[in-house]
């Protein structure tokens, strides 16, 4: 298993799975090492993005594993190098979401974040936003 940033050739597989953001703005993501990709037996199996929370706080959009691929630790491996990237950087605190509805909660709560507020969108279920210190 390899993890590193998705390449430009990357767009489209992800693209096809990632229905939240446009090709153009995925394609400046990956320019700007903000894609990461799990590769295993030549294929990607996990990707991950993130952007800037107040331009200031590394926030995980999204994370993805292919169904294949699930329970084998691959999540927790994209989330761990994730937050050793950014405390590279020297950034302090991560932060993510996920709608109340998702299991995602739980498994952001074993990897140590905390629930942090939430946002309560119309006709939408409630975003819980959790954060952790890097």
């Amino acid at each position: 298993m390899n993890i590193e940033y998705a390449k430009i050739e990357h767009t489209d597989i992800i693209a096809d799975l990632d229905e939240h953001i446009s090709n153009d703005e995925l394609q400046k993501l990956i320019l700007d090492n903000k894609v990461i990709v799990v590769v295993k037996d030549g294929n990607i199996c996990a990707w991950a993005r993130y952007n800037l929370f107040w331009d200031n706080t590394p926030f995980l959009n999204m994370i993805y594993v292919f169904d294949n691929y699930r329970n084998q630790n691959i999540g927790k491996a994209i989330i761990e190098f994730w937050e050793k990237e950014m405390i590279d950087k020297g950034y302090k605190l991560a932060m993510t979401s996920t709608l109340s509805n998702e299991e995602t909660q739980h498994f952001y709560r074993k990897l140590g974040y905390k629930d942090s507020g939430s946002l309560l969108l119309e006709d939408q279920p409630l975003e819980i936003l959790f954060t952790k210190r890097i």
